[in-house]
């Protein structure tokens, strides 16, 4: 199969881009998009010209790395994979596709479709871990988990940071992304006693890193390749409004004293 891609080049974030045509030669429908992006930079590596800027590394939808927007949607026409697990048989005999990259304020462009998910990691360093001490794995594994819980926590571990929430979602709202790192260890006993500081500061982050507030369309759930649900953030709002009215009380007694 042959295809046309329109793929969007540019040198850096200094200057202005523009998409670039490209043919595809002869391909097997059953290879990756990421390896046919592979058969095109070898094509332009052997003209002399530069290859295509692209993210990857596992290529088992396991990393998050891989972040392409293709034909408008984060990760491609399918649901609950990753740009990396989109086939080239998932597309027609002389398609023309269009590939850009993610596009927020907070993931700002490197070089053709790359962007820095730094934010991500400011976001994570502010509270997305756990300092209690917990003990060696026996210790741990004794702490009783209802199912319940333990079930949830690992629906929301499943996120894999690769942005493709924040990419879809009209105001660039990382709330998917930050409910899940919050919920999925708010959930388990271990995470309790810096529950709602950690909600706290990580929100605090996100909004210091420049990204858009949450109006529900649903946008984020809808391309999230592990398919995150968006419950996870009404759970961190009211562990927001919690920590809020925590702090509001500590000043006041503070101040009385």
């Amino acid at each position: 199969m042959k295809v046309r891609l329109k793929v969007w080049r540019q040198k850096n974030s200094g200057t202005a881009g523009a998409f670039q045509t490209y043919e595809t030669p002869d391909l097997n429908p059953n290879m990756s998009f990421l390896e046919m992006l592979d058969v095109i930079n070898e094509q332009l590596a052997g003209r002399g010209e530069e290859p295509i800027a692209f993210d990857h590394d596992c290529r088992e939808g396991i990393c998050g790395t891989c972040s392409l927007v293709i034909d408008g949607k984060p990760h491609g026409p399918h649901h609950g994979i990753a740009t990396c697990q989109t086939y080239m048989r998932s597309f027609k005999e002389g398609d023309e596709i269009v590939v850009e990259p993610f596009r927020a304020r907070a993931f700002p462009l490197i070089k053709d479709l790359v962007v820095s998910r730094k934010a991500f990691d400011t976001i994570m360093q502010a509270g997305g871990f756990i300092t209690v001490r917990a003990g060696s794995p026996p210790d741990a594994n004794a702490i009783l988990v209802p199912k319940e819980d333990s079930d949830l926590a690992m629906d929301a571990a499943q996120c894999i940071g690769c942005g493709a929430c924040v990419a879809a979602c009209r105001n660039a709202s990382a709330m998917l992304f930050v409910a899940a790192k919050v919920s999925h260890l708010g959930l388990l006993p271990q995470g309790q006693p810096e529950r709602h500081a950690r909600v706290k500061n990580m929100v605090e982050a996100m909004d210091a890193a420049g990204f858009g507030n949450c109006s529900v369309t649903g946008a984020c759930e809808a391309v999230c390749p592990k398919s995150i649900s968006i419950d996870f953030i009404a759970r961190m709002n009211r562990d927001y409004a919690v920590a809020l009215l925590k702090g509001d009380a500590k000043e006041s007694a503070s101040g009385a004293g």
